[in-house]
Order: C-alpha cells, then sequence, then structure tokens
C-alpha cells in the first residue's frame, strides 16, 4: 500500500484555494480576503507567503502551466488526442475557459507579468505541435502548428458560449483536414512522404 500523501503546506493551500475561486469566480472578483477567509486565516498570514495579489496571481498561472507528458503514440494520434482531451474538459461542469486568456482578458494587456506568462504557455502549446509535425516530416510544421492552436483556442471560445463539447470534435475534424493537406495518414498516424508541402506519390 502506497504512502498517504504528505500534508499539505500552508502555502500550498493557499495557493490551491486561490487556483480554485480565481478559475471559476475570476481574478477581479476575488480579493486575498476571500481566499484567506475560505481557508480559515488571516490576510497578514496570506501575505507571509504571497507579498501581494500579483504574486499570488503569477503562482497561480505557474501552476496552471502544465507540460503535455511524453507519450509513445505515433504524432499524429498525439495530435488528434488533443481535442479528444478538450471534448472531455469540455463536458466537466468546472470549465471555465483557458485560464491564461481568462486573465489577461480580465487583467488587460498591459499587466505584463501575465501576459508574458500567458504567451509562454500559448507558445509551448504551439512548439508541442510543432514538435509533432516535424516527427510526421511535414515541410512547413511551424505554420502548421500556428493553425493546429487556432481550432484549439477556437474550439474553447465555441465551446464557452454554446456549451456544447461537440466543439472540440468540429475542431478535431478540421484538423484532420489541415493535416491530410500536409500529408499526414491521420488513419494510421503514419509519416507520409512529403515534398515541396505535396505528399509524393505512394
Amino acid at each position: 500500500m502506497a504512502p498517504p500523501p504528505p500534508p499539505q503546506t500552508m502555502k500550498e493551500r493557499i495557493l490551491e484555494t486561490a487556483d480554485k475561486l480565481f478559475y471559476l469566480q475570476g481574478i477581479r472578483a476575488i480579493g486575498v480576503d476571500t481566499i484567506a477567509a475560505e481557508i480559515g486565516i488571516s490576510k497578514r498570514t496570506l501575505y507571509n507567503h504571497f507579498p501581494s495579489k500579483d504574486a499570488l496571481i503569477a503562482a497561480y498561472l505557474e501552476r496552471r502551466f502544465v507540460h503535455a507528458r511524453p507519450s509513445d503514440k505515433p504524432p499524429a494520434e498525439q495530435i488528434l488526442s488533443t481535442f479528444d482531451s478538450l471534448e472531455r474538459r469540455f463536458a466537466a461542469k468546472d470549465f471555465r475557459g483557458c485560464p491564461f486568456v481568462n486573465a489577461v482578458a480580465e487583467l488587460g494587456p498591459t499587466d505584463r507579468a501575465v501576459k508574458t506568462i500567458a504567451i509562454a504557455f500559448t507558445e509551448s502549446r504551439r512548439v508541442w505541435f510543432r514538435d509533432r509535425l516535424t516527427e510526421l516530416g511535414v515541410v512547413d510544421a511551424d505554420a502548421l502548428a500556428t493553425q493546429l492552436v487556432l481550432l484549439v483556442d477556437g474550439s474553447i471560445a465555441q465551446d464557452l458560449v454554446r456549451d456544447d463539447p461537440a466543439m472540440a470534435r468540429a475542431a478535431k475534424d478540421a484538423a484532420k483536414v489541415l493535416l491530410r493537406n500536409a500529408g499526414v495518414d491521420v488513419n494510421g498516424g503514419a509519416k507520409a512522404i512529403v515534398t515541396r508541402g505535396k505528399p509524393a506519390p505512394q
């Protein structure tokens, strides 16, 4: 039997509570007094761990910045599985969109710290797509990676408006079209032979 996880530190409790409240209710709507009250501590205790709300916001976003796990699946399957994961996330009752986009929308583009973290996250996702496409031999992997990110972001926006997880499936279908046009076998996930951006005769 695995040993029980170690108890959370106060800093971890503060960050976990802030994460939940910021994401579900909005960064502007939640003050540090609300977070402290939720935990049952004083604001002074909170400030001992995070000297300002801005520091807590930055820590919240950094906590949300999770890199994709390594996978042994074929690259094309990994790409398309992204949209399957989105559909499952859309179906969850606590889904409120991308926390990074939400933060920039709430705090505005002049908040450089937040915008820097948001850009780093979106770029990491684009680079992940680009690396999978490069493994598949796609000629202009960089441009196609950008298009795939746009499909991800667009499906998130559509789900928030429509409350319809099927938006992820529609984005997946569009991704298949883009991949086929780049010479990728989306059925078997095999690498295509690509010449000047078009699949060579097999």
